[in-house]
C-alpha cells in the first residue's frame, strides 16, 4: 500500500474510479452544497478504499446494490492534503456517498450580490486546480486518475448554470431525481425542498475520461453572444463586460483551426469562454468545453486573445494528455505555452509570438530569483512532498517546459518536431503520464536526441540550462534596449513608441531595473500615462515598479487594484513589492490593512497565496 502522489491520499492497491454521478443542491443562504456523489469503480474491492475529502461533512456511505450501510472513518485534517476518507468495502463495485460542502470550501466563492458586475443576483463557482475539486466532492483527487461524470445541479429558476460538460437539459426538478439520489438524501433535501417552487435542475454530462482538477461549474445571472460554430461567451447578462468579451475573442475558431492543423483533430466538440467576476484568481482556467477567464483579459485590442490560445491549447496537452502528478507539471503547462506560442505565431505572426516568448524569458528570470533559498523549485521535474502547490505556483514550468521544447525543436527541426508533436499527442491521448515516459518516447523516436541535449540537466537540473535560448526580433531587441537607456535617464520619444501596444509597453516595463527614481516614474508616467492604462499587464508592471521605488503617489491606485481585482498574477507582486524587504513599516501597515479590507472579495486560494507572503515577510 502505497499512495500514488504526493498530494493525494489515493493507494495505489484501489481500483480508480470510472464514473461519478453527482446531485447537488446549491443553497445559497448557508453558501453550502448538499450532495450525492453515485461511484462507480474499475472492478469490485474488499478492504480499505481511500478517497481525498476537504472541508465536507459525510453524512452516510451506502453500497448501491445491497444498501446496506458501509463504515467508514475520516483522518484528522493535514494543512495540505485535507482529510483521508477511508471506506471499508466488501466486494463493492458501487456506492453513493451523502454529504455537505461547508462555506469554507477551498475550490468554491460564493459571491453575493454587491461582489458582482451586475449586483443584483449571487454567482458561485469553482477553482479545482490543483488539488480542491476535494472540497466540492470526495475523490482520488489525483491527475493520475480520470473519470466520466454525470452532474445535476439544482439552483433558484433566475439563475443558470455553465460546466466543463456538456450541457443535456434545464428542467424542473422531479421526484425522479430523489429517487435516483436515494431515500436517503431526503434527510438533506427533502421532496419539499428538492422540488420546491422556484427552483430548477440543470443537467451535465463528461462522456470523455478527465482529471478531477477539470471539473468546474459557474452558476448566476449568465447571457452569452455566439461568436463562432463552437464557441460561445457566457458573462454577467446585461453589462458592457459580455459585449466587450465578444469583440476581444472574436477570432476564436481561427485559433482552433489553426491548433488542430498543428495538433491534430479538437476532440471536445464545443469551446465555449465564461467571463467570470474579477475576483477569479486566474488569468484563465483550461475547463474542456468550458474555459474560464478573468476579465482582465480583455484590453479592446483582441490581445487578451492569447490566454484564450493558451487555454485552447490545453485542449491537446492537458486536458488529453496530463500530467501524472504535480511533480510533472512542465509537462501540461510547457506544452501548452510551446502550443499557445505557434498558434499565436500562425494568427498574430512572428512579431507577437517573439515577444510573448520574451516577456516569458523575462518572467522565468525572475523566477529564478525568487527562488534564490530554494532551487528544487526551478527544476521541471520537482519533489512536492509535503508541499502545498499552490504555493510554489510559477512561470517554471510554463517557461522553463517552452524553452526545453523549444531546444528539442532547433535540434530536430520544425517540420520533424510538429510530426513528433503529434505522434505524441495521438499515442497518449486520455493518458496521464510522467516526465520519464516523456523522455523515453522522445529517445524512441528522435533516436540519439541524448547525446545533443543534456535531457537530464534539462528536466532534472536547477536554473536556467546554458543552451535556453532569449528570443530574437527586430521588435524585441529595439524594445529591451530601450529598457536599458532607462537607465541611463533616456526616456523613449513619442515616435518610437506610437505603435506600441500593451506586450510591447509590458516587456518595456518588466526590463526596466527593479528600483529607480521616485523622480523617473514620475516622468515616465506624466508622458504615457501608464498608471491609468486599460491593460491591467501594463498597469500593474507599472505600479509594481512604483511600489518598488517607493512612490507613494501611487498607492492610491495600487490599494483600488487589490481591491478589485482578485488574479493572482496581479496580487502577488504587488503585495510581495510592499512588504519585502527593510525600511518598509508604512508599506507592512498599508500592505495588511488593504487585505484585511480586501480578503473577502478574494478567492481561497487567493487568500492563501497573500497570506503566505505575509507570513514570510511579516
Amino acid at each position: 500500500m502505497a499512495p500514488i502522489d504526493p498530494h493525494s491520499f489515493t493507494d495505489s492497491t484501489d481500483p480508480l474510479t470510472t464514473h461519478i454521478a453527482l446531485s447537488l443542491y446549491l443553497d445559497f443562504p448557508s453558501s453550502t452544497i448538499h450532495a450525492s456523489a453515485l461511484f462507480t469503480l474499475a472492478h469490485p474491492h474488499t478492504g480499505p478504499f481511500s478517497l481525498d475529502t476537504r472541508s465536507l461533512k459525510i453524512h452516510s456511505v451506502h453500497d448501491t446494490q445491497s444498501h446496506d450501510a458501509i463504515p467508514f472513518s475520516s483522518s484528522p485534517p493535514d494543512p495540505i492534503k485535507g482529510r483521508h476518507l477511508t471506506l471499508s468495502l466488501t466486494n463493492t463495485t458501487s456506492f453513493i456517498i451523502l454529504y455537505s460542502t461547508s462555506p469554507s470550501s477551498s475550490a468554491l466563492q460564493w459571491l453575493s450580490p454587491p461582489q458582482t458586475f451586475n449586483k443584483t443576483k449571487p454567482f458561485v463557482y469553482t477553482q479545482c486546480q490543483s488539488i480542491h475539486a476535494r472540497s466540492v466532492f470526495p475523490c482520488q483527487d489525483t491527475p493520475a486518475a480520470r473519470v466520466t461524470y454525470t452532474c445535476n445541479i439544482n439552483i433558484p429558476r433566475e439563475l443558470s448554470a455553465v460546466m466543463s460538460a456538456r450541457h443535456v437539459d434545464r428542467r424542473s426538478p422531479t421526484s425522479i431525481d430523489e429517487s435516483a439520489i436515494t431515500d436517503m438524501f431526503a434527510s438533506l433535501a427533502p421532496h419539499a425542498m428538492w422540488c420546491t417552487e422556484g427552483r430548477v435542475v440543470e443537467e451535465f454530462a463528461m462522456e470523455q475520461p478527465v482529471p478531477t482538477y477539470l471539473f468546474a461549474f459557474a452558476v448566476g445571472e449568465l447571457g452569452f453572444r455566439e461568436v463562432g460554430p463552437r464557441t460561445r461567451v457566457y458573462a454577467e447578462a446585461g453589462g458592457y463586460v459580455l459585449d466587450d468579451a465578444a469583440k476581444e475573442f472574436a477570432g476564436t475558431e481561427e485559433m482552433i483551426r489553426q491548433g488542430e492543423r498543428l495538433f491534430g483533430p479538437y476532440d471536445w466538440e464545443r469551446f465555449d469562454l465564461l467571463v467570470l467576476p474579477p475576483s477569479f484568481p486566474y488569468g484563465g482556467m483550461e475547463n474542456p468545453r468550458m474555459v474560464f477567464l478573468t476579465p482582465t483579459v480583455i484590453k479592446g485590442d483582441a490581445s487578451g486573445a492569447q490566454v484564450v490560445a493558451h487555454e485552447l491549447a490545453h485542449s491537446w496537452t492537458g486536458n488529453l494528455i496530463t500530467n501524472k502528478t504535480n511533480d510533472h507539471f512542465w509537462l501540461n503547462e510547457g506544452f501548452t505555452t510551446y502550443a499557445e506560442r505557434r498558434i499565436v505565431e500562425a494568427v498574430q505572426g512572428e512579431d507577437r509570438a517573439a515577444l510573448n516568448i520574451g516577456i516569458g524569458w523575462r518572467g522565468l528570470n525572475e523566477e529564478m530569483e525568487r527562488f534564490k533559498d530554494n532551487m528544487e523549485f526551478t527544476k521541471l521535474k520537482t519533489n512536492q512532498e509535503g508541499v502545498d502547490p499552490d504555493e510554489v505556483y510559477s512561470q517554471v514550468p510554463y517557461e522553463k517546459g517552452f524553452q526545453f521544447l523549444w531546444r528539442i525543436e532547433r535540434q530536430i527541426g520544425r517540420p520533424a518536431f510538429d510530426e513528433f508533436l503529434k505522434k505524441y499527442i495521438n499515442t497518449f491521448k486520455f493518458k496521464s503520464i510522467d516526465t520519464e515516459t516523456f523522455l523515453d518516447f522522445l529517445k524512441a523516436n528522435v533516436p540519439g536526441i541524448e547525446k545533443d541535449i543534456d535531457l537530464v540537466l534539462w528536466t532534472e537540473g536547477t536554473g536556467i540550462p546554458p543552451d535556453a535560448y532569449e528570443p530574437v526580433s527586430k521588435i524585441y531587441t529595439k524594445i529591451v534596449s530601450l529598457a536599458h537607456e532607462f537607465k541611463l535617464g533616456r526616456m523613449p520619444r513619442e515616435d518610437e513608441v506610437a505603435d506600441w501596444q500593451g506586450m510591447e509597453w509590458e516587456l518595456y516595463l518588466e526590463n526596466l531595473p527593479r528600483s529607480v527614481e521616485a523622480s523617473q516614474i514620475l516622468s515616465l508616467d506624466e508622458r504615457y500615462v501608464l498608471s491609468e492604462s486599460k491593460d491591467y499587464e501594463v498597469k500593474v508592471a507599472f505600479l509594481q515598479l512604483a511600489v518598488l521605488s517607493k512612490c507613494s503617489n501611487y498607492y492610491r491606485e495600487v490599494e483600488k487594484i487589490l481591491k478589485t481585482v482578485g488574479r493572482m498574477k496581479y496580487l502577488r507582486p504587488l503585495y510581495t513589492a510592499l512588504v519585502q524587504g527593510t525600511g518598509k513599516e508604512e508599506e507592512k501597515i498599508f500592505a495588511k490593512r488593504v487585505y484585511s479590507e480586501a480578503r473577502d472579495c478574494y478567492h481561497p486560494i487567493a487568500q492563501g497565496v497573500v497570506e503566505s507572503i505575509f507570513a514570510k515577510h511579516l
